[in-house]
């Protein structure tokens, strides 16, 4: 499965507004609020919520992946941002974040969630795909980037 086959046009924002790491999750998890593969938006949030006090999602170099898993949807669901300003995460690196992707799957799809967060990560790693990220202007310039960076870097 490709970051850009759970991810729509739809779940993308850029400029998202905020000043907190709460508003700007809150931000993303309205994003997702819309998906017909959203049942119960309050479990939703209330799992990636979770997920957080564990240990921050800030995994570094201006990024942050929150995730959880929750039987409140029908199948995996994402959004990704690039926030307006930058955001203190509480990152592992303590750099301020700019860049997020959030991902929601079913408490029994663990493999497939793990893989994603992995595709994930690996395309987050890429310095350059992290500044396309960041000079993309709409949903569709963001969409386009994924694809076209999964389909040159990833064996999928």
């Amino acid at each position: 499965m490709k970051v850009s086959d759970v991810l729509g046009e739809a779940f993308i924002a850029v400029n998202l507004p905020g000043k907190t790491k709460t508003e700007v999750l809150e931000g993303l998890i309205a994003l997702i609020g819309t998906s017909p593969k959203v049942l119960d938006l309050a479990k939703v949030r209330q799992a990636i919520l979770d997920r957080e006090k564990i240990m921050s999602t800030g995994v570094g170099k201006g990024f942050a992946i929150p995730h959880g898993k929750t039987d409140a949807v029908g199948d995996m669901v994402a959004a990704f941002a690039v926030t307006e300003h930058p955001i203190d995460y509480q990152s592992l690196d303590n750099e301020p974040v700019r860049l997020m992707f959030l991902l929601v799957g079913r408490n029994a799809m663990v493999s497939p969630h793990i893989k994603l967060l992995s595709r994930i990560s690996r395309l987050m790693n890429k310095p350059d795909f992290r500044a396309a990220l960041l000079a993309t202007k709409t949903s569709a310039e963001v969409l386009a980037t994924f694809r076209e960076e999964e389909s040159r870097f990833l064996d999928l």
